[in-house]
């Protein structure tokens, strides 16, 4: 290998379809910077080729006869960690095992095409071989030893807080913001003021996310609907595919759901949400610039710093990307970076400045 040449990125393809490992092992192919070492038809024969063939990432199918991915990744993370993306299926049971394999230690994940397979199987592998490449550069090494679900400490009620009204808080996340998101949302008391939240990932699993969420905290957690209040002890999620936008209407905020072009390359779009937020609540707003791929969100925590906003971004340390925290934090949108475990004691500190 030349000295200026990248080494490519070692993959093992883990599913039990013959058909679909043949699929995924030559789309990942096609990139020169990815070398898929192997395949796997279930987790046994997995667990053996991780030994064997020490791999840089794992692509892992969500249901699999004997062990479903989760109980696999429960079992692999805290004796062997390695960057795992999950491929699932659109299905009700695979949403599910999907949002539980990212609270075990997942990645990230793609979906299986459900319509327009030809058409929907190359966006998937073009998507696959780009994660794949991200997945590498992730530090999983905190799974290590690491004993599944510790719930973060529930911050104590405050009546300064329950007094912080009319404020809107407002969190962009990507890749590894599912479970950032569940660690801020899970330490906030229910007397927090409204937020709202977009977080990159398809139509049909953010229902899902919010209602796993909703049983978690205290904060009661909804996908957002068009005309739904941004109210002191609710959370609202963007659904899948929809923009999100903050309005002003009368003494309270309402958001609204609405289609249209992908900005920054997403929608729903961080961007998109705090530009309305910028403009609708101003110094009213606290911004939160979580974990994530790219540069979405980057102007519109910006542009909610210089309406008078606080704003944090989650230090580099603590994210699974350190992108959009990163281009954020260049452009000035954010006044400090946070890491992940004291974000939510920074937020319950700026809501209740001068009224304790």
């Amino acid at each position: 290998m030349k000295a200026n040449q990248v080494k490519p990125v070692r993959v093992l393809v883990v599913d039990d379809s013959a058909l679909v490992r043949e699929i995924l092992s030559k789309g990942l192919a096609l990139d020169p910077e990815i070398e898929v070492v192997g395949s796997a038809v279930d987790p046994y024969v997995a667990r053996d080729k991780i030994v064997e063939l020490h791999p840089d990432v794992l692509t892992l199918d969500v249901e699999m006869p004997r062990m479903d991915g989760v109980e696999f990744l429960k079992r692999l993370m805290p004796q062997y960690p390695l960057p795992v993306l999950m491929v699932s299926a659109l299905t009700q049971a695979g949403k599910r095992i999907t949002l539980e394999a990212l609270e075990a230690g997942a990645v990230d994940f793609v979906t299986k095409p459900a319509s327009e397979v030809a058409r929907g199987l190359n966006d998937m592998l073009d998507e696959l071989r780009l994660k794949v490449k991200m997945a590498a550069g992730v530090n999983v090494s905190a799974w290590k030893n690491q004993n599944y679900k510790v719930k973060p400490k529930l911050l104590k009620e405050s009546l300064a807080l329950e007094e912080s009204t009319d404020k809107v808080i407002a969190i962009g996340a990507s890749t590894g913001g599912t479970e950032a998101i569940r660690n801020i949302l899970t330490q906030l008391p229910a007397a927090t003021p409204g937020v709202v939240i977009v977080q990159h990932m398809p139509a049909g699993f953010t229902r899902m996310f919010a209602e796993r969420l909703n049983e978690q905290c205290a904060m009661t957690v909804k996908e957002a609907e068009s005309g739904d209040r941004i109210l002191r002890g609710r959370v609202l999620i963007a659904p899948g595919d929809y923009h999100m936008t903050v309005h002003r209407s009368g003494g309270t905020y309402i958001v609204k759901t609405q289609t249209g072009d992908k900005i920054c390359g997403h929608r729903p779009s961080v961007e998109v949400m705090m530009q309305s937020v910028a403009r609708s609540a101003g110094s009213n707003s606290v911004g939160v610039m979580l974990t994530g791929m790219g540069h979405d969100g980057a102007g519109g925590l910006l542009a909610m710093r210089q309406s008078g906003a606080r704003t944090l971004a989650q230090d580099e340390a603590s994210c699974v990307v350190f992108g959009m925290p990163k281009v954020a934090w260049e452009r000035g949108g954010a006044e400090r970076l946070v890491p992940l475990t004291k974000i939510a004691t920074t937020l319950v500190g700026i809501l209740t400045e001068g009224r304790s």
